[in-house]
């Protein structure tokens, strides 16, 4: 292995990567621009604001309106009996309060934030009526730090970053060299082939450098996203999880002979991934039985392990099986494009 062909083979790739302007947009202004919009739609306000209930015209739950304006935490409003229908269609109000002659709540129970609007207007109209509470319970309603979902969001955004960057460059790049005849040209000269795929995954760590730094900073200035963890674990881990999808990208793109071909498997990859892997929400949602397969995925191993330094400040231990999964990916996608790659 030739550490100057290495070296000059990673250059011209990122030689390559600089004379695509809009590549820049998708490498660096995507990212912080998906976590300023998910940032502004899921920012949360030093004091939460008011639940807003419908309160039914004509019902008897007109007479606990008073009981539930006097409630901080809730925000009624009247409607009548075709707004309230509308509204609960459309999601405008998680809750009606109704009732010809027993109060009756209408709500979704597959929504949350109906369940609790339900909790909190019961307790209030509760309260109003004078019941006194069985069990005194007094609320500990203090935030521990990487906490909110922006905090949780952030190393999230750089899993999927690093993901995209790495499937769609690579894999664009090789067949766009392959379509171009530039392969044939290149597997001609006395250039090592493993030479070569490994430039690819050296200048695929040249642009990490500059990839994840704005989208750290910018969580930093704009939402006070702090890194709780170790910086250098940190970045151990996010040079692993770009060498990983850097070796999905070369096995990718080792057999596709036109762009079209490669922009179908790129997306056959991702997308499972984008929605199974915990980037806009915890993979536990899913049942129980996809779990095994889920935690598999490389992108599911990134975030785990990235938010496990970022947020939790976790050592190497605690995540070394991710650790150990993103190492699994890398060397096998290698290998096996390696053997598999098609020059011509």
């Amino acid at each position: 292995m030739s550490v100057r062909a290495i070296r000059e083979l990673a250059l011209m790739r990122v030689r390559t990567f600089l004379r695509e302007p809009e590549a820049f947009f998708w490498t660096f202004g995507f990212p912080i621009l998906m976590t300023i919009g998910l940032g502004l739609a899921f920012r949360e306000e030093a004091a939460p604001a008011p639940v807003l209930i419908g309160v039914e015209t004509g019902t008897v739950a007109e007479s606990w309106f008073g009981a539930l304006s006097a409630d901080p935490e809730l925000e009624p409003m009247w409607l009548d009996t075709e707004a309230a229908d509308r509204a609960l269609r459309r999601g405008e109000v998680p809750l009606v309060l109704s009732g010809a002659d027993t109060l009756v709540f209408r709500y979704d129970p597959a929504r949350e934030e109906s369940r609790v609007a339900r909790l909190l207007a019961e307790a209030a109209i509760q309260r109003g009526a004078g019941v006194e509470p069985a069990v005194v319970i007094n609320s500990d309603a203090n935030r521990l730090p990487g906490g909110r979902y922006i905090d949780w969001l952030v190393p999230g955004l750089i899993g999927l970053n690093l993901m995209s960057t790495g499937i769609w460059g690579i894999g664009f790049g090789l067949v766009f060299m392959r379509e171009k005849k530039q392969l044939k040209r290149l597997v001609a000269t006395p250039m090592k082939r493993s030479d070569f795929l490994i430039a690819q995954l050296f200048g695929r760590l040249a642009f990490v450098l500059i990839e994840v730094p704005p989208v750290v900073i910018f969580g930093w200035l704009a939402f006070g996203v702090r890194m709780v963890g170790s910086p250098a674990l940190f970045t151990m881990v996010v040079f692993l999880g770009a060498l990983a999808f850097a070796g999905i990208g070369l096995l990718a793109a080792s057999r596709a002979k036109t762009i079209e071909g490669v922009g179908g498997i790129n997306n056959l990859i991702m997308v499972p991934m984008f929605v199974l892997s915990g980037v806009f929400f915890s993979p536990n949602r899913f049942p129980e039985v996809m779990q095994p397969f889920i935690r598999a995925l490389p992108l599911t191993a990134l975030n785990g392990a990235l938010r496990g330094v970022y947020n939790e400040g976790l050592g190497f231990g605690a995540i070394a099986p991710e650790i150990a999964i993103l190492s699994i990916w890398t060397i096998v996608t290698f290998v096996v494009a390696l053997r598999i790659f098609r020059w011509r």
